[in-house]
């Protein structure tokens, strides 16, 4: 007699001890231990369960793994027998759902849920651009290349990771009008407005440094651009509006907890026309609407963000009118004075 006959031989007159009572038992203990279990891991462990039954009678290999008090009755399996054998040609055969390793770690959130930015388009690819057309004396070419460079300048105001930390706004910069740029530059970092004086950081989003980190490299962006025919001063050509929402999650550097969402309301005009044969392509305003998520009581031309546990805002306290939504695109213009929001 083979040592695999042998096996089975012992194996038989074994099960053939445990009667139906002893069977119910394992059944009912299996039961129990299934019906505990976490939800999330019921369903690969059902399939375990339902299987402990099963190998009294199917193999020895799997009745080890259940029952090994009951195999060690059986003088010398697996001190003579099994050592030298191969017991995989005692498996039943692997069942995917068994034996894959099932990854138990919780499923990210997106710093997103919860909000309507959830379900914005990722950085550029929510800033597009309507199709181009002759307009205002311009030719379909000088509208294409006027809204290209708004995209750009959208990018570059909201999207440019340097500037978004605080550095240098030279991506922007380096889009405007020369005679423009001499003038932003020229005004960068100003600090707090005055008569006759304009900071125009106020013109890009920049997280005032070591205020800020990002929680994700997702941006979520939602808005809309139109253009018409303008005529002022003179002038003839294209007005180009946008008005776009940035969102950002962001937290403390090097504190994960807690995450916050910072909203940024870009609404801006850009004219577009010929001046001695060349294209001009002037904002004549541009990041109006301001930054939900933000102090008001500091007025540097950066985004200070208001986290949960940050102190209290001496402006944002003196406020008397009903928060607004910071996700509605088409709300009136805010005033310089703060307002307060919800949902971000």
């Amino acid at each position: 007699m083979s040592d695999i006959e042998d096996v089975d031989k012992r194996f038989n007159e074994l099960t053939a001890q445990i009667d139906q009572n002893e069977q119910r038992k394992m059944n009912k203990a299996a039961a129990q231990e299934w019906a505990r279990l976490p939800r999330v891991r019921r369903r690969r462990n059902r399939r375990i369960a339902a299987f402990a039954v099963v190998a009294v009678v199917a193999g020895a290999g799997l009745f080890v793994a259940y029952r090994p008090e009951v195999v060690s009755m059986i003088p010398g399996v697996v001190s003579e027998r099994f050592s030298d054998m191969d017991l995989g040609a005692l498996r039943l055969g692997q069942v995917p759902e068994e034996t894959t390793p099932v990854d138990v770690r919780p499923l990210k959130v997106s710093p997103f849920e919860g909000s309507p930015a959830k379900n914005y388009a990722d950085g550029a690819k929510g800033l597009v651009m309507p199709a181009a057309r002759a307009t205002g004396g311009l030719s379909r070419k000088d509208v294409a290349t006027a809204l290209q460079r708004t995209r750009d300048m959208l990018k570059a105001s909201h999207l440019d990771r340097r500037t978004l930390m605080g550095g240098r706004p030279t991506a922007l910069a380096k889009l405007l009008h020369p005679e423009q740029r001499e003038w932003f530059l020229k005004n960068l970092d100003r600090g707090k407005p005055k008569k006759g004086v304009f900071n125009s950081r106020d013109w890009v989003t920049s997280l005032a440094p070591k205020t800020a980190e990002l929680a994700t490299d997702v941006i979520k962006v939602k808005g809309k651009t139109k253009y018409s025919t303008f005529q002022q001063k003179g002038r003839s050509g294209a007005r180009i509006t946008v008005n776009y929402l940035f969102v950002y999650a962001i937290h403390r550097p090097g504190r994960p907890e807690p995450t916050e969402r910072i909203i940024a309301h870009n609404l801006g005009e850009v004219q577009v026309y010929r001046e001695n044969g060349k294209l001009v392509i002037w904002p004549v305003t541009w990041n109006a609407d301001g930054v939900a998520g933000s102090r008001c009581d500091v007025y540097d031309g950066f985004v200070h963000p208001f986290y949960s546990d940050s102190a209290p805002d001496e402006e944002a306290a003196k406020v008397t009118t009903a928060p607004v939504d910071p996700y509605e695109l088409d709300g009136d213009v805010e005033s310089e004075d703060c307002s307060l929001t919800i949902g971000t």
